[in-house]
Parts: structure tokens; C-alpha cells; sequence
């Protein structure tokens, strides 16, 4: 087994994964920080040790022979278990988990509850970090990030993820801005001027997302729902509705305890399903105290969507 595992053929095989998950010699590339010559003649090397081609190398693409497919599938599951290995025997004790977040989602609902988290597992560090760029494995594992919560629709094929907690759009404003514009009555008097748009609201969404799904929901047209004030953050655009600014679309996650204390008016009581949930994502083969961040979350996300629920029927 050392004689056929050489250096030289686990190279190849390096370069071939990673040209075999991208489908592109470019790409495979960029992320081994090599040349794309390098990449293309290391794989021609496998090919001709193998005798035998594992790319059919097209005008557009390349496409996996099934020999290659073959590989790929078994390169994958063993690099992924030797990641996992040694993870799990790195020393950890006094390493805090980087857990990247989702900064509105992070600074509303996280914060607020990791007091909870630090009682009940004190022997666990977790530094949060609000971001909310795209992620997969190769950029998670360059970055040192551990684990993540995003809020997104999913598609995570070379990471784990669970949906924690589900969300639902509500048009938010504050009493005073609702006292002034009576014809807010009904959906009817809402005019595309009064929006507050999160324009970010994910990594790769439309920027007027998240209206447009409540409006359509809803029933209710808008000549042009791009016109109001635009934001990159959800809470900026509900810090501007508690100002009295015009109508957020507010995530019930991170508005409910406005409405709870009256700081935010829950307009018609029309709640649309997001397109998106929030997502703990972390790579295979956690380590457990990366899996009890996730076994917290889960749990703090059922109390939270009882409380929600009964909160909302009653309003």
C-alpha cells in the first residue's frame, strides 16, 4: 500500500477531485492555488497511470467518464472522513468555535440567548462573527469557521445543514407611522413609496425579494415595488420603521418582540412563508461540541416557533 499511495499519486488524485467536483480544470485550480496547466497535467498523469481517461474534455465542459464518476464518489467520501479524523483529534479544549451568523439574526435573536448557552455548557468557547456571504466547504475550512448559521434556502452539497427555525414575513410599522397613514387600514392603502427594503436579505436573492413574496401572497399589486428606502441589513430597515420611516417586511424572528411590546404594529395579520430558513451549516463530521451548539440551536428554535405561534393566533 506505500509503494502504490505515492506522493506523486496522491497529488493526482488531489487535483483530480477537485477538477471532478468543479467540472472545470479553471476552477480546481484557483482553489489548489496551482496553474490550470498544473491541474490538467496532473490528471493527464492519473489517466495515463491509470490507462484509462476519467474526463471527457469537451468544447464546453468536462464530463466525467463512469471510471471517473467511480472515483470521484470514492476520493470524496475519503477525503471527507480523513477531514473529519482529523478534526476530532486536534486539541480543542480551550479553542473557542468560530460560528459564523447572519448579522440582524445574530444581534436580535442569537446574542440575547447565548447567555443561556454559556450556562448550560460552560466548557464550550463560541465566538460569534456576523456575516452572511455564501458558503461550502473549501472556503469554511480556509477561514477557520467552524460552523455557521445562515439565512438562506438552502443548498449545502458539500456541507451538513438543518433548518433550525422557519420564517415568515410580516409588513411592520411603528403606531405612529400607522396613526398617520389611516389608509393603511387595508393592504389597499399600501403605496410602493412607504417600502423599506432589506436588499440583502441572502447571499444571491433579488433585492426586493422579500416584498415581493408577501405581495404576492397577499394578492395585493404595487406598480413598481422597487420605489422607498433600500438597506444591506433586515434590522436597518426595521430600526427605520421603529423611527417611523414607512413599512419594514419584517422576519418574525427578528420583530416579534417589537410587536410583543407594542413598538411595531403587525399591519393586516397576513404572515407569507419565506422562501428561506435559517440553516446551521458545519462540515462533516462534527465535533461534539460543535454538534451541542447545533442540538442548543434546534432546541431554542422549537421554544421559539410555540412562541411565536401562540403570539401571532392571539393577535
Amino acid at each position: 500500500m506505500a509503494n502504490t499511495l505515492s506522493a506523486s499519486l496522491l497529488g493526482w488524485l488531489r487535483c483530480f477531485e477537485a477538477a471532478a467536483r468543479h467540472c472545470n480544470f479553471t476552477q480546481a485550480a484557483a482553489e489548489l492555488c496551482v496553474t490550470q496547466g498544473a491541474v490538467s497535467q496532473q490528471v493527464k498523469q492519473l489517466e495515463q497511470w491509470l490507462d484509462r481517461p476519467l474526463f471527457l474534455r469537451t468544447p464546453r465542459a468536462l464530463v466525467l467518464t463512469p471510471e471517473g464518476e467511480r472515483l470521484r464518489f470514492v476520493l470524496r467520501e475519503s477525503f471527507q472522513a480523513i477531514e473529519s479524523t482529523l478534526t476530532q483529534l486536534r486539541k480543542r479544549d480551550k479553542h473557542p468555535i468560530a460560528l459564523s451568523c447572519s448579522p440582524s439574526f445574530a444581534m436580535v435573536w442569537l446574542t440575547p440567548r447565548l447567555g443561556n448557552f454559556f450556562r448550560q455548557h460552560p466548557e464550550i468557547g463560541l465566538r460569534v462573527y456576523g456575516e452572511f456571504h455564501a458558503l461550502d466547504r473549501s472556503r469554511m475550512m480556509r477561514d477557520g469557521i467552524e460552523a455557521a448559521v445562515r439565512f438562506d434556502p438552502g443548498g449545502y452539497p458539500d456541507l451538513k445543514a438543518r433548518v433550525f427555525l422557519e420564517e415568515w414575513l410580516v409588513p411592520v410599522a411603528s403606531p405612529a407611522y400607522l396613526a398617520a397613514h389611516p389608509e393603511l387600514a387595508s393592504p389597499d392603502g399600501l403605496r410602493a413609496g412607504m417600502l423599506l427594503h432589506d436588499v440583502s436579505p441572502w447571499d444571491g436573492a433579488s433585492e426586493f425579494e422579500e416584498w415581493q413574496c408577501w405581495l404576492a401572497h397577499a394578492g395585493v399589486t404595487l406598480p413598481d415595488e422597487s420605489e422607498g428606502q433600500r438597506f444591506n441589513l433586515s434590522q436597518l430597515a426595521i430600526n427605520a420603521a421603529l423611527a417611523g420611516q414607512g413599512v419594514a417586511m419584517g422576519r418574525t424572528a427578528l420583530v416579534l418582540e417589537d410587536i410583543e411590546s407594542g413598538r411595531l404594529v403587525d399591519l393586516w395579520g397576513i404572515h407569507a412563508p419565506s422562501r428561506a430558513s435559517y440553516h446551521f451549516v458545519c462540515a462533516h463530521g462534527q465535533t461534539e461540541p460543535v454538534a451541542e451548539v447545533e442540538a442548543w440551536l434546534a432546541h431554542e428554535g422549537a421554544a421559539f416557533d410555540a412562541a411565536r405561534r401562540r403570539l401571532l393566533a392571539a393577535r
